[in-house]
């Protein structure tokens, strides 16, 4: 393990989100450790003939709080109060409520989603395509429903003035959102980033997958579903969600004695440039390699790899190619996704929240659901049944998306 001793150094100074197992590390650990999914029937997709799938997994007990201004909610849909509210609690963890850092025009925003509120969508296409009337449509009904309404609306919130940065990668938004924020920070062009991704679920998530035959149709059993890894898996199962980390450069961070988490090691993104919706392995190996690189790091140092592993037929498959061409069989991993579904632009973000928690604490959730490991997938040490203890320092968490795009982020507890 080598840093190059000139670079900036990007820390963890807080986070926090909204996930379908917990609002809350404390909730959420007992989820992963006793295996409760956040998955259920959602009545909400009723209604569309054709739709296979009637699963998701969904935020519970989310509102926004009755003293936030009107004036500054007014332009914002689901996906970016859960970003908000997350956001909030974020910075109120890393002890940074000081307007003058915020506005200083050194902290900025790297946040993401697949896009903006898809209801505000469906609300606005509905006024103006079917009742062929702009009677009704609000005037906000468009910053709600653009594709940077997150990041935008962050920056509007908290009154930032440094860069806001929007990743709309679809199911790498929230990796890239870590991975742009780190990148300024160690760039020089910030001392403190805003970073994360979030995502509202819709009927339209569902109907995307299920049009390409991606999702799960084992309605009858919610909680056995999706089946990363496994022989008996049928697809993906989609979901909803929000996370914000806090990153600041290690001198900063100090300066204010702020709480430091956990650092940010590495980070990389390509693209495959091969299928707009196939998983290439060759790339996915690639983006590995290049996170180890950045992080000055050998494949040996990697003590966990969080998988992306949506339990798509062919996606798990290549990536467990590419974990195996990176680290051989001796590498241990598992997929959050069995738990909560896919977060979709949510889950880099989340499940890097988890995953540097739960090396804070000494252990790994298993992948929920995976019971009988497809033999097709290449031979890992895959985490399945029950939480694992272990004494893994650094963590690498991978995340794919359509379009061939890649991400991986290297971190560690501090």
């Amino acid at each position: 393990m080598s840093h190059d001793p000139s670079r900036r150094r990007v820390v963890v100074t807080g986070v926090a989100g909204f996930s379908p197992i917990g609002n809350d590390w404390s909730s959420v650990r007992i989820a992963l450790r006793e295996g409760t999914s956040g998955v259920r029937l959602s009545p909400e997709f009723d209604g569309v003939t054709g739709l296979g799938t009637r699963l998701g997994g969904w935020v519970r007990a989310f509102a926004v709080p009755e003293h936030y201004p009107r004036k500054k909610m007014r332009t914002m849909g689901r996906v970016a109060q859960m970003a908000t509210i997350a956001t909030q609690r974020a910075l109120e963890s890393a002890g940074l409520t000081d307007n003058s850092v915020l506005q200083s025009g050194r902290t900025g925003i790297s946040y993401g989603s697949t896009s903006g509120s898809p209801l505000a969508l469906e609300e606005y296409a509905r006024q103006v395509l079917i009742q062929k009337s702009l009677k009704g449509v609000s005037p906000n009904s468009y910053i709600q429903l653009m594709s940077h309404t997150v990041a935008a609306n962050l920056a509007q919130f908290f009154e930032i003035r440094g860069r806001v940065l929007s990743t709309c990668t679809a199911c790498t938004s929230g990796s890239q959102g870590i991975g742009y924020g780190y990148e300024s920070i160690v760039g020089g062009r910030a001392d403190c980033m805003i970073s994360g991704g979030a995502e509202e679920l819709h009927v339209v998530d569902a109907a995307v997958f299920d049009v390409l035959f991606a999702t799960s149709t084992k309605n009858s059993e919610p909680a056995r579903s999706p089946r990363p890894f496994d022989r008996a898996r049928d697809g993906l199962v989609v979901a909803e969600g929000a996370c914000t980390f806090v990153l600041e450069s290690l001198e900063h961070a100090k300066s204010r004695g702020a709480p430091i988490l956990g650092e940010i090691l590495g980070f990389a993104t390509n693209c495959d440039g091969q299928h707009m919706t196939q998983p290439h392995a060759a790339g996915m190996e690639d983006v590995m390699r290049l996170a180890l690189a950045d992080a000055g790091l050998s494949p040996s140092d990697v003590g966990y790899i969080g998988a992306h592993a949506t339990a798509t037929e062919v996606g798990d498959i290549a990536e467990s190619a590419a974990m195996h061409a990176v680290f051989g069989p001796r590498a241990v991993t598992s997929s959050l996704k069995g738990h909560m579904g896919h977060t979709l632009g949510a889950c880099g973000a989340l499940e890097a929240w988890f995953t540097l928690e739960m090396l804070r604490e000494g252990w790994i959730a298993p992948t929920l659901n995976l019971e009988d490991l497809d033999p097709r997938c290449a031979a890992l040490d895959y985490v399945q049944s029950r939480p694992r203890e272990t004494r893994a320092r650094i963590a690498m968490k991978n995340n794919f998306a359509f379009g061939g795009i890649n991400t991986s982020i290297i971190l560690t507890p501090w």
